[in-house]
């Protein structure tokens, strides 16, 4: 029996391995070293050359499955996320995939919107399809992966994830401590939706900042986030809900920066100016932040590092899966612009004064 032959005009099927090296008349084994670059193998150039230009003639393309399956790697990511949309979760993503591209590894992403059956079955479908470890932004994992995982925002302890977390503690510490020495006494806060991986977590640390300085955290100027949103639409209606209770307040923390924009919105229609009348701090520090009008004081999460590292670790994971500890956190910094400033004397407090200087006159 002949050799096959390859007609690149009349062929449309794609051209395999086995039938490039027989119109080559070379070993497939030949072959597959030169198109695949396997290093260590003494082939004249002249002979690499010829392989080369018969694959480009004929469109020939490594199979990657078989790749893998011989090597038992895909080089590929599966990545859960809740929402795709701007803000703190693409910036993230961001990070991951940049870190991801240097190290020339594909990677597939599903979002669940925080729903539990979906963060319990994606897992297993991104495995199917060839993911070697997952990466998961702000989503609530309860026990461990089929792989090597990494939960950025993940604040449970769970065999074989690793978590990157920002230190909660310094960035309540830092905002807090900006509205206090700025003379803010009666401060209102937002809490994040109760599925958010660090709602709780940075609530606690209000909390606990806020006793520490000797500022009372009302209910009633306490309000909750509840929308599945990641748009300013998520904070103006709990400001507006606020403000109908006539509760006086002369600062604002919101639980993320797009809230915070929101806020601000929902203020400047009650005809009230940030920060004249009511200062504002944002957290996460997104793009949006520096060229909203007027711009805001966020606590910067390194969003981008944080998708860095956590694919970064990941990756060693998967290298070596004890040399990565449970747990890595990053520093916050506090980024001070426009919606931030000292709090206006009531009313009240003006009168007093200008009576009291009156009377000295």
């Amino acid at each position: 029996m002949g050799r096959k032959k390859i007609n690149a005009e009349a062929s449309t099927e794609p051209v395999t391995l086995k039938v490039l090296a027989a119109h080559l008349k070379l070993d497939p084994a030949t072959v597959s070293v030169v198109l695949n670059n396997v290093p260590g193998r003494s082939i004249p150039e002249a002979t690499r050359e010829r392989i080369r230009s018969a694959a480009q003639k004929f469109n020939y393309r490594p199979s990657f499955v078989a790749r893998s399956l011989r090597n038992r790697r895909t080089m590929t990511i599966g990545i859960l996320v809740p929402v795709l949309a701007d803000g703190y979760h693409t910036e993230v993503m961001s990070g991951i995939g940049d870190h991801l591209l240097e190290e020339s590894y594909f990677y597939f992403i599903a979002h669940h919107r925080h729903r539990p059956d979906l963060i319990e079955q994606y897992p297993h479908m991104l495995v199917s399809r060839g993911a070697e470890g997952i990466i998961a932004i702000d989503t609530h994992l309860d026990h461990k992966l089929p792989v090597p995982a990494v939960a950025v925002a993940g604040h449970r302890r769970i065999n074989s994830v690793t978590n990157v977390v920002l230190d909660h503690n310094t960035a309540a510490e830092m905002a807090l401590r900006h509205l206090y020495d700025l003379g803010h006494r009666a401060i209102a806060f937002m809490r994040g939706q109760p599925y958010s991986s660090d709602s709780e977590v940075r609530w606690q640390a209000m909390m606990n900042v806020a006793g520490d300085l000797g500022l009372t955290i009302q209910p009633e100027l306490t309000i909750q986030l509840t929308k599945d949103l990641t748009t300013p639409e998520l904070g103006y209606p709990v400001v507006q809900q606020l403000l109908a209770h006539h509760r006086r307040f002369t600062a604002l923390v919101c639980f993320n920066d797009m809230a915070a924009i929101g806020a601000i919105r929902a203020l400047h229609d009650a005809q009230l100016r940030v920060p004249q009348d009511i200062s504002i701090i944002g957290f996460d520090d997104v793009p949006q932040a520096a060229f909203q009008t007027p711009s805001l004081t966020t606590i910067r999460q390194p969003l981008h590092e944080m998708g860095k590292l956590a694919a970064q670790l990941l990756l060693e994971r998967l290298r070596s899966p004890d040399a990565v500890p449970q747990e890595m956190a990053v520093k916050p910094r506090l980024i001070v612009r426009e919606t931030t400033a000292p709090p206006r004397p009531s009313e009240k407090r003006t009168r007093a004064k200008a009576s009291r200087q009156k009377a000295s006159e």
